[in-house]
């Protein structure tokens, strides 16, 4: 199965420390993954893509000699690139792309999705590769949208022109991009806030959760959505169950990730309150104990302009509430054949949720260590 990284901060990034730098980066996750074991397609090879916003190169030689002898580059902005994120997409697999090596270590950006595919649904074609593009939103998926050949046509003739249009492969994935795109106020605006984004994410699940009763599908969806406008990020751990456990989804949050040890041996560090950075994976980036938490089975997790860092309950049919028993007794077997989860212990406990009707008055401060 596929996984996906996502960063936002109030400073780019430089790629490397990312995609390439890390001894547990998403690319050496892609062929030596530590706690998703999948035993069909034990690598992540099928192709992988980079989205970027507000992209900025580094160059040379130095516009300002000054700062030559502190390693500093200058960077510029060039607003002509105008909002539309940047994308590089390749089919190979992108532990052997010596051209995504050379992009990490000349680009930088405060905001980036990054994937890696092990095909479930769709050829191996770079217009199946993630992230997928309309305008200013970037798309990802890690998951499967169960029996998708069944309600595929059906799907399709709800669209409308705009979000049908928009898709140039034939993956589940893509396709929920569509039906996302088609609960929008307005696709085409120039910015959304966080709650519009919200709305149409618990949209689209509700939606394809209507064609699963329709055409009486009983396996699970397993539904890990992330998009961002470039200012907010939404992120879903959700599976179509009451008794199974989603994929694994894991946020990381503080104000520098860095290298401590050679090796690639990174870690998150907190100086102070503020946060200056914000991580989501599918499996973390360090095996530092204290730097990752989890995020909730049927959760969404909300990055907002601001850099807060919520998590509000996806209410529906397959809701368990922290509080109810029942929710420390998901089993993890479904996720884990699909090479989605790691066998581990029962979550801790959970306070309630806050008054449901003001979700983002709660900032994430709770979760299940990993490793």
């Amino acid at each position: 199965m596929c996984r996906f990284v996502i960063y936002k901060g109030t400073s780019p990034v430089l790629l490397s420390h990312l995609l390439t730098r890390p001894c547990h980066s998403i690319i050496n996750q892609a062929f030596d993954s530590r706690l998703r074991l999948d035993k069909r397609r034990p690598m992540n090879g099928d192709g992988f893509g980079v989205g970027m916003s507000d992209l900025m190169a580094l160059i040379a030689p130095w516009t300002d000699r000054s700062n030559a002898h502190k390693g500093w580059y200058d960077s510029k902005y060039d607003e002509e690139l105008g909002s539309q994120p940047c994308i590089f997409t390749s089919i190979t697999p992108a532990w052997n792309n010596i051209n995504l090596v050379r992009l990490a270590e000349k680009i930088k950006s405060p905001l980036v999705f990054g994937h890696v595919r092990a095909t479930t649904a769709g050829s191996l074609s770079l217009d199946n590769c993630h992230p997928f593009v309309f305008g200013k939103l970037m798309w990802m998926h890690n998951g499967s949208v169960a029996d998708f050949d069944i309600i595929k046509r059906k799907l399709q003739n709800d669209l409308p022109d705009i979000a049908f249009d928009n898709v140039k492969g034939n993956t589940d994935s893509e396709w929920a991009f569509a039906v996302f795109l088609s609960k929008l106020p307005d696709p085409t605006a120039k910015s959304f806030t966080p709650e519009v984004l919200r709305k149409a994410m618990e949209s689209t699940i509700a939606q394809l959760n209507e064609y699963r009763k329709q055409f009486k599908v009983t396996e699970p969806s397993l539904l890990n959505f992330c998009v961002t406008d470039g200012d907010s990020v939404v992120v879903t751990r959700y599976v179509s169950s009451r008794t199974d456990e989603a994929a694994s989804l894991w946020f990381s949050s503080g104000t520098q990730f860095s290298e401590y040890a050679e090796g690639g041996h990174y870690k998150m560090t907190k100086s102070d309150k503020r946060e200056n950075i914000i991580m989501i994976a599918s499996e973390p980036l360090t095996f530092e104990r204290a730097d990752w938490m989890e995020i909730r089975t049927n959760h969404m997790a909300i990055i907002t302009p601001k850099m807060n860092l919520l998590q509000i309950p996806i209410i529906d049919e397959f809701y368990v509430p922290p509080s109810d028993p029942a929710a420390l007794k998901r089993t993890t077997e479904f996720a884990q054949e699909k090479g989605l989860l790691n066998p581990r212990q029962a979550l801790t406990p959970m306070p309630e949720e806050q008054d449901q009707d003001s979700p983002y008055d709660r900032v994430v401060a709770t979760g299940t260590h990993c490793c």
